[in-house]
């Protein structure tokens, strides 16, 4: 097969390049920018163009498939030479389905969790040497690229984001996968540039769930009220399995899951977590992982990289870095560090930078996401809005809308992190929250500064503890 990848750049664009040349495929790529890490990875497997840019002159009749990334646009001259030379064009969730269509699919999708809960599922069938397809939308330990796919597994397992599909398939995602068994894990809505009113996303969630392959699974959180209404009305013949937080206890800043008589020690935290945990293990029950194996697992979970991880740590503080940029996803990651560590304060720093979070009618929505928080930080860059050509917004506005008494809103990164790195750190804790990086700010190295000489924490490879201590 010879397939050819316009904006072979992408995260998961060039992450699937690479997995389809893994499968033996022949692949070409092209796009106008690279960046890193894309552009290493690209010519690690020698799929990297000779040079930038769009060359029309390559597509011929002899490609089998083009793969079509959302940084394209509709009038990309490859694209139209492809069209015009009458060659299957798809999307990569397209290629994704039609790779996978006689596997069993699993799917986990929702507005927040939906990586680090596919992430559960990956690290829990890996971990018992259960072989299998996937796409995920985050670096995980133990697996090489974000996307495989190969001959002679069963199951692919999908995050299912419920972004467009492409530039001339204007689809989420998520719709194009027709899962066997999928998972939602809540809603909270996002991407207002494509999805202008609440209830036009909530629609998208009904019609993936409509998409299921027929006696399909549907599980879902039961604490959101949106999701109890989907599940209802979810057709006759799919099962619906509601979940919640899982049962557990926190001590000296770990959490252990209670499993019957035994306490399982685990390597992550939250709320959040605790549902998600119950979620993947619904999930990974529907595709034969037992109980003992699905706990076993979880034991060594480190969590998906950019998700609370945490960038440096000593005795007395800890400098958490969380991809949370949504309102639900900045209050379940800043309650969740406040409560894991409830007798240190809380410092919480977020970057406004996407679409939605920058866009005037949408701040309103962060009210009061930070307020578990002792002190609260925002940054925004007002190049970014230029870029992004969205309608100015002022420190007084976005402090307005957050409305947390003494929040304090900055333009400049190198103001914001010069005052957090002068101050004193004992027994405090820094959550840094963002999906893009501060206009350039090299967070690790910030951390360790703040944090001096990182100390590693020890014992952290205990799975199964009873009630007593002793390792099970």
């Amino acid at each position: 097969m010879k397939i050819h990848f316009i904006a072979i750049g992408g995260s998961a664009m060039h992450n699937l390049a690479i997995a389809l040349h893994k499968k033996g495929y022949q692949v070409t790529g092209s796009d106008d920018e690279l960046f890193e890490p894309s552009k290493s990875r690209l010519e690690k497997y020698g799929l990297l163009s000779e040079k930038e840019g769009w060359h029309p002159e390559s597509i011929s009749t002899d490609i089998d498939a083009i793969i079509l990334g959302m940084h394209a646009r509709p009038d990309n001259p490859e694209l139209k030479k492809a069209q015009e030379l009458g060659l299957k064009i798809y999307s990569y969730p397209e290629y994704l389905y039609e790779q996978t269509k006689n596997k069993t699919r699993v799917v986990i999708g929702g507005s927040h969790g939906k990586t680090t809960i596919t992430s559960m599922v990956m690290h829990v069938l890996k971990t018992n040497y259960v072989d299998f397809d996937y796409m995920v939308g985050a670096n995980l330990e133990g697996f090489d690229t974000m996307v495989s796919l190969k001959e002679d597994t069963k199951i692919a397992v999908f995050e299912g984001d419920e972004y467009l599909s492409s530039p001339i398939d204007r689809r989420p995602k998520f719709h194009l996968y027709h899962p066997h068994v999928a998972l939602l894990s809540g809603i909270a809505w996002d991407h207002i540039n494509v999805f202008p009113t609440f209830k036009n996303y909530v629609a998208q969630f009904h019609i993936f769930t409509d998409q299921l392959e027929e006696n399909g699974a549907l599980i879902y959180f039961e604490g959101d009220e949106n999701l109890k209404k989907i599940a209802t009305n979810a057709r006759k013949d799919i099962s619906v399995l509601p979940y919640k937080e899982h049962e557990a206890a926190v001590e000296d800043g770990v959490t252990y899951l209670k499993f019957g008589e035994r306490r399982i020690r685990l390597q992550v935290f939250g709320d959040h977590n605790l549902q998600n945990i119950t979620g993947a293990k619904l999930v990974c029950e529907k595709i034969g992982i037992s109980d003992e194996q699905f706990y076993r697992a979880m034991t060594t979970f480190k969590g998906a990289a950019r998700r609370l991880e945490t960038l440096s740590e000593n005795e007395n503080c800890t400098v958490f870095y969380d991809f949370a940029h949504s309102p639900s996803k900045l209050k379940a990651t800043t309650e969740a560090v406040k409560k894991q560590f409830s007798n240190r304060q809380l410092v919480a720093v977020m970057e406004l930078h996407t679409f939605s979070s920058l866009k005037k009618e949408f701040l309103p929505q962060y009210q009061a996401c930070m307020d578990e928080a002792d002190e609260a930080f925002v940054f925004f860059n007002p190049k970014t809005l230029e870029h992004k050509q969205l309608s100015p917004i002022s420190k007084e506005e976005v402090a307005q809308a957050f409305a947390k008494e003494g929040l304090q809103v900055f333009t400049d990164p190198e103001e914001l992190f010069s005052q957090l790195q002068q101050r004193n750190w004992e027994n405090k804790n820094l959550l840094i929250m963002t999906s893009g990086n501060f206009s350039g700010q090299d967070l690790r190295a910030i951390a360790k500064e703040i944090t001096g000489n990182p100390v590693q924490f020890q014992n952290r490879d205990k799975w199964l503890q009873h009630p007593d201590g002793a390792v099970s």
